[in-house]
């Protein structure tokens, strides 16, 4: 783990153009050598295509990972078998058991399509390692108190504490103020949470029932939305940093000027624009770090947008200006002329909410059909003209909206906001329908 650790923090921070791109192609090239010989998955797809090509490989999904687990996998793990024992761990909330020394976790995934995650003790102590060196405040030597929110605990998080770190994880089964009492008496340094639990957290700190004073804040697990960003740093006073993990590898972390970068010393990430000229595309990964359940051109449904200017920091890894969500909550309304469908980009929907109405404290908005968006806010007043005058202004914001777009505006449905953060990611914009080859048909994002 100190090993990784301080190849990441120093060794890597000097390497950069050619010589970076020379090194990691040198490391994927070997590692798919390696995951020719053990996955047998992997060998069949692949056939006789040369490792040089290994850019132009077949793509593979989450669903082809869970239907080929089996034989993708290379420790000969059931799928069965991890199955049952996450799904024991679940209920127990016991996280620690493993099968032999591979760790087993699962994901609902942002879909809410289950997922199983393999780690070995190596992998794990690797993670480890690269990921205190990507957000400590401190060196490595410098005492921590680390506060971790999270659905579910696995040994894979447990892999970072030490004498010096003290680690703890907060189950986000319990209460709020089982949360609250926990972290006054623990005084954590660092929080890691998803952006919906360190709003309830900023909240309290306010009304004063919270006591801790932090000096770094991380979101993880969910989108962090501009409005809960504004609220949670006001709150702490601080900076929110962001780390971009899933089931499928820990691919960008936030650097100093808070500028999410690709972690390119553990995954290469290839771009599929949806739109070059906004810089928004979906992610194709190969992560060369792990070997027991291989992560090789896998495609997610993220919606990243790329950073155009240079980071202040120097890096030379890939910088993000944004992760805006999931394909699956592109909106989508009707053309006003022919009958194609108009894609949407949940970036459009809340920059008109928010610009709209400053007053607006929370919303979440939830297409149910093409013709139906639900809208539901939360402001500071309990005032019934004011959330008139809001509905209004939203309204008119998304009727620009569309007339930019050539579509036709969607029959809106304000509501209260009502929601409860735990198990359930927080998504603020949700397209809660299937979509029917005929959209699909009729949009270039697809083709």
């Amino acid at each position: 783990m100190v090993w990784h650790y301080l190849k990441t923090k120093y060794r890597m921070q000097r390497r950069g153009g050619a010589l970076a791109e020379q090194w990691q192609e040198k490391r994927i090239r070997r590692h798919i050598r390696n995951v020719r010989k053990k996955s047998p998955y992997y060998r069949k797809l692949w056939a006789n295509l040369p490792d040089s090509d290994w850019r132009q490989f077949p793509t593979i999904e989450k669903s082809d990972m869970m239907t080929h687990f089996n034989q993708l996998n290379t420790v000969g793990i059931k799928k069965e078998q991890a199955f049952e024992l996450a799904l024991r761990a679940e209920q127990t909330r016991d996280f620690t058991p493993m099968l032999g020394s591979i760790t087993i976790g699962m994901s609902s995934g942002t879909s809410g399509n289950r997922g199983l995650f393999l780690v070995s003790r190596n992998e794990r102590l690797a993670w480890a390692g690269t990921i205190l060196a990507k957000v400590l405040p401190h060196s490595l030597l410098h005492p921590e108190r680390i506060a971790f929110f999270l659905r579910a605990d696995s040994n894979l998080y447990g892999s970072v504490g030490s004498r010096r770190l003290q680690f703890q994880f907060y189950d986000l089964l319990n209460s709020l103020q089982a949360h609250i009492d926990q972290l006054n008496k623990q005084q954590p340094s660092l929080i890691a949470a998803p952006p919906s639990i360190l709003r309830l957290l900023a909240t309290a700190s306010q009304e004063g029932t919270l006591h801790i004073r932090p000096i770094k804040l991380i979101a993880v697990a969910e989108v962090l939305d501009p409005l809960d960003g504004k609220h949670i740093e006001a709150a702490f006073c601080l900076p929110i940093h962001q780390i971009y993990q899933c089931t499928e590898g820990f691919l960008a972390s936030s650097c100093v000027h808070g500028t999410l970068h690709i972690n390119e010393d553990i995954v290469a990430v290839q771009k599929e624009y949806l739109d070059a000229d906004s810089g928004r595309f979906i992610p194709i990964i190969t992560d060369f770090s792990r070997t027991t359940q291989p992560i090789i051109r896998y495609r997610l449904h993220d919606i990243l947008t790329e950073r155009t200017e240079p980071c202040p920091c120097g890096s030379t890894h890939m910088a993000l200006a944004r992760i805006e969500g999931r394909c699956d909550d592109l909106f989508y309304f009707h053309a006003k002329q022919g009958e194609a469908f108009i894609a949407v980009y949940p970036d459009f929907i809340s920059r008109c909410i928010i610009s709209a109405a400053e007053e607006v404290l929370e919303y979440l908005a939830v297409q149910h059909t093409v013709d139906t968006v639900q809208i539901s806010f939360r402001l500071q007043q309990a005032d019934d003209d004011l959330r008139d005058s809001v509905s209004k202004r939203i309204t008119a914001s998304i009727q620009r909206l569309c007339d930019q777009m050539a579509c036709a505006a969607p029959k809106l449905q304000f509501t209260r906001l009502e929601y409860e953060p735990g198990l359930r990611k927080l998504r603020r914009v949700e397209r809660r329908f299937q979509l029917s080859d005929t959209v699909k048909a009729h949009n270039d994002v697809f083709k």
